[in-house]
């Protein structure tokens, strides 16, 4: 691209100014696009559902809000619009706008596609296909559904389905799972692989799933990630001890995952004789010990915990983050960890730091072997 194409209209960057002060309409910049809505300030009606979106291009590089959202709102009440920005403050010569219904959505197609904005443009728009499924690949080959959607909901915002897919040719097990948007599904595949790694000690493969058009415009009922394993702010633990919540009859334990994240050490019985799915270790005796025994052989100092309590979820697992500070080690190991009260003698606290003490000593084995 040439330098005269970088040159920003400066005339029509004070257009879209004024127009933003007049009406005032907000914009934000969010990851190379400016966005209104999502939704409006004012708005009376359900988040969109599918094919609600429109994708328009070949729109002029110093063509803004001004012009577009006006424009695209005289179809039918705008919910979102996103005009994807470079860095010289020109657009990208794409945007999507995003209707209340589908029937909407399909009228800004017939009505304004081949619009013309200027001598020898025209519009494209056409049907947006978002894209809101992930394929994760390489999970161990025991997981479960339903500890899978738990743990997602626990790292990603806007899980609503998961779906377990194994056989000839798949490594382990691969999961497809839905997100309410295209946006909550962009920011899970950004995060979800590092937090794997660093919580699971597992090297997981996410891509975008391919051929969406097979995938059903109204699936089945999605199982939603629980409300109570979003994080909420922490409150040091302090001199007090959480609230216990009422002993569950038949609690929902995520086995393979539960443990993975530190889950009560009483579920690694003596009898227990398959072996441990990949990426999770297992120990016959107090992984507290084992720390302190590791740091003493490593010419470190004592562990120090630091443990914080985060809430309760509905399925009776206390949640905790954690930091554990080994003197002398290379770096200070933070994290969550999951624990059902109850189960042993031990305190809450000190099942909490036998589990953070268990993350550690899988970080620390992994980080051995993948030098």
């Amino acid at each position: 691209m040439d330098n005269q194409s970088q040159v920003v209209n400066l005339e029509r960057v004070q257009a879209l100014e004024a127009w933003l002060k007049s009406t005032n309409t907000k914009l934000t910049q969010v990851n190379g696009q400016r966005k209104y809505g999502g939704p409006p300030e004012v708005w009376d009606g359900p988040p969109p559902g599918a094919r609600c979106e429109v994708f328009i291009s070949q729109i002029p590089r110093d063509v803004y809000e001004d012009l577009l959202i006006p424009l695209f709102s005289s179809v039918g009440v705008l919910w979102e619009f996103r005009l994807m920005m470079n860095f010289s403050g020109q657009n990208r010569g794409f945007a999507y706008a995003k209707y209340g219904t589908a029937a909407i959505a399909n009228d800004a197609i017939r009505q304004l596609h081949g619009y013309t904005l200027g001598p020898g443009t025209r519009l494209n728009v056409r049907c947006s296909i978002e894209k809101r499924h992930l394929c994760i690949q390489n999970l161990p080959a025991s997981t479960q559904q339903e500890e899978l959607l738990q743990v997602l909901g626990l790292l990603s915002a806007g899980v609503e389905s998961v779906a377990l897919k194994a056989g000839p040719g798949i490594e382990g097990v691969s999961a497809v799972v839905c997100f309410s948007s295209h946006h909550a599904a962009s920011m899970a595949k950004k995060v979800l692989g590092e937090e794997f790694k660093k919580q699971f000690c597992l090297e997981i493969s996410i891509k975008w799933l391919s051929a969406e058009k097979h995938i059903p415009d109204e699936p089945p009922p999605p199982q939603r990630a629980p409300k109570g394993l979003l994080m909420s702010p922490l409150k040091h633990l302090g001199q007090t001890s959480p609230r216990l919540p009422p002993r569950m009859v038949s609690p929902s334990i995520p086995t393979a995952f539960c443990r993975a994240v530190g889950g009560p050490a009483t579920q690694y019985g003596p009898k227990c004789t398959s072996s441990p799915p990949r990426g999770q270790l297992m120990f016959s005796v107090s992984p507290v010990l084992l720390l302190q025994k590791l740091s003493e052989a490593s010419g470190w100092g004592d562990p120090q915990y630091e443990m914080f309590f985060s809430h309760t979820g509905p399925d009776g697992f206390l949640y905790f983050t954690y930091n554990v500070h080994v003197p002398g080690a290379p770096k200070t190991f933070r994290g969550f960890v999951m624990i059902l009260p109850g189960h042993c003698s031990s305190t809450v606290l000190e099942e909490a730091q036998r589990a953070a003490a268990q993350q550690v000593l899988q970080k620390v084995c992994s980080s051995a072997l993948s030098v």
